[in-house]
């Protein structure tokens, strides 16, 4: 795979929050807010870079049976670097984000490419993975959080737009809202892309206990069973 395919899948095929379907706690609670949004996406796609490159530089030092926690600690440190850094320069959206900054350490995006990906790879290669799941993480949080706090809000990064505002739809900045954008953004995504992002896999009639059974009824081993 070259490197610009690398750095793109994580922005589209593979995006990690519409295709993969991880970080949806985070992804559902910062959304109401486009600068909370896109405050939690960069922080995550800093941690996940600097856990990438770490992870990668150090898989050939890391003990197989403890290779976890250690990515849990890495990842951990990080984090804590973020949220310093954070809480000492950006303290309103420090305080805005609240525990989802430090659930970052268990964040399934981070801890997935850590073990999937940057276990395997280079630290090149696993800094741009890092980088273009970073970016579509954050872009979906962005087209989340525009439409919830555009049209529940009346507002976009704070500042209240004409017209809307007398309109707005409040349902969008609660919890039901929250899940009906992420269902409608996760359908729109998967038809414009034709549910390219997802590995289907065959199951056939080898191993199974009732294959027997099953072509005796008719089973072609392919799902379908004739004159049952």
């Amino acid at each position: 795979m070259s490197k610009w395919k690398n750095f793109i899948k994580g922005i589209v095929k593979e995006n990690p929050v519409f295709v993969l379907v991880l970080g949806t706690c985070p992804t559902l609670a910062v959304t109401t807010s486009v600068i909370n949004a896109l405050g939690m996406g960069a922080a995550a796609a800093v941690v996940l870079l600097g856990s990438n490159i770490a992870i990668s530089a150090l898989r050939n030092i890391i003990p197989d049976k403890v290779r976890i926690p250690a990515y849990i600690v890495i990842i951990a440190s990080f984090v804590t670097v973020v949220e310093m850094i954070m809480h000492a320069y950006i303290p309103d959206l420090y305080s805005a984000l609240g525990v989802y900054l430090a659930l970052i350490v268990v964040n399934c995006i981070i801890l997935g490419r850590a073990e999937m990906y940057a276990n395997k790879n280079t630290v090149v290669d696993s800094a741009i993975d890092a980088l273009g799941m970073g970016v579509g993480f954050t872009l979906a949080l962005f087209l989340m959080s525009t439409i919830r706090e555009v049209f529940g809000s009346g507002s976009f990064c704070g500042i209240t737009i004409p017209f809307i505002s007398e309109y707005k739809i409040s349902i969008l900045t609660d919890a039901p809202g929250g899940f009906l954008v992420f269902g409608i953004l996760i359908a729109a995504v998967n038809y414009f892309t034709d549910g390219k992002g997802v590995k289907k896999k065959n199951f056939g009639c080898v191993g199974c206990p009732s294959a027997a059974a099953c072509k005796q009824l008719g089973c072609t081993g392919e799902g379908d069973v004739a004159n049952v």
